[in-house]
């Protein structure tokens, strides 16, 4: 599998399925590719509403006939816009295409409905995307029943969890990777990742990709 980096809260899962997670890229200053460039995509998952990650959802999903996943409120948006919807909620879980995907809580803000964070399981491959988000205790749990090898964890401060914070989020989860997201964006939301990998030290794999670059399983 390949989890590539689009820029600020961007990832594509490249495997069995195309997984494609909070597209913000019209308008992402830090953006490595442009929604139109985006031609193979079976699921999009929005994780809330934010134009920083519900973003070029929509868009994407009519171009690729994608499936849209998100919590119920923004499903019922796609689907009348004709897009194929499947709505869920926090503590929920559903298989579409063969790909799992279990919704979580996520301590932010929305518009509409609640913000989440999604565990992506796909061939033999758990990968936790946190959303935006605090740190709170029951990541523990998230770590202890899904065991995600890969945790995609916000670390820019400000409107999510910052460095030290997401350390301890690493604490909780126990991932054998983690990839930093959620930063450098803009000045509000500067900061070093290098910092993050230091403080991490021996518990886990902290992987720093720039947008563009990826990763391999």
């Amino acid at each position: 599998m390949e989890i590539i980096y689009y820029g600020h809260a961007a990832f594509l899962l490249k495997g069995s399925r195309t997984v494609l997670i909070d597209p913000f890229l019209t308008g992402n200053p830090s953006a490595s590719i442009k929604p139109d460039e985006i031609k193979e995509c079976d699921i999009v998952i929005a994780t809330h509403d934010h134009a920083d990650h519900l973003g070029d959802s929509f868009d994407i999903c009519k171009r690729n006939n994608a499936i849209f996943v998100s919590q119920h409120e923004l499903a019922v948006l796609a689907s009348e816009q004709g897009i194929t919807a499947e709505g869920m909620n926090i503590g929920g879980s559903i298989k579409v295409k063969d790909v799992g995907i279990h919704m979580t809580l996520a301590l932010h803000t929305s518009e509409k409905g609640h913000p989440t964070g999604v565990i992506v399981t796909m061939d033999s491959h758990s990968i936790y995307h946190a959303g935006d988000t605090g740190v709170f205790y029951d990541m523990k749990l998230i770590g202890e029943i899904y065991k995600p090898e890969i945790a995609l964890l916000p670390i820019g401060d400000r409107y999510t969890m910052g460095i030290n914070e997401a350390v301890r989020a690493v604490e909780l989860l126990r991932p054998k990777f983690v990839i930093p997201m959620h930063y450098g964006t803009w000045p509000p939301i500067e900061t070093d990742p290098t910092d993050f990998l230091k403080k991490v030290g021996e518990q886990a794999k902290v992987v720093i990709l720039k947008p563009g670059e990826k990763f391999e399983l």
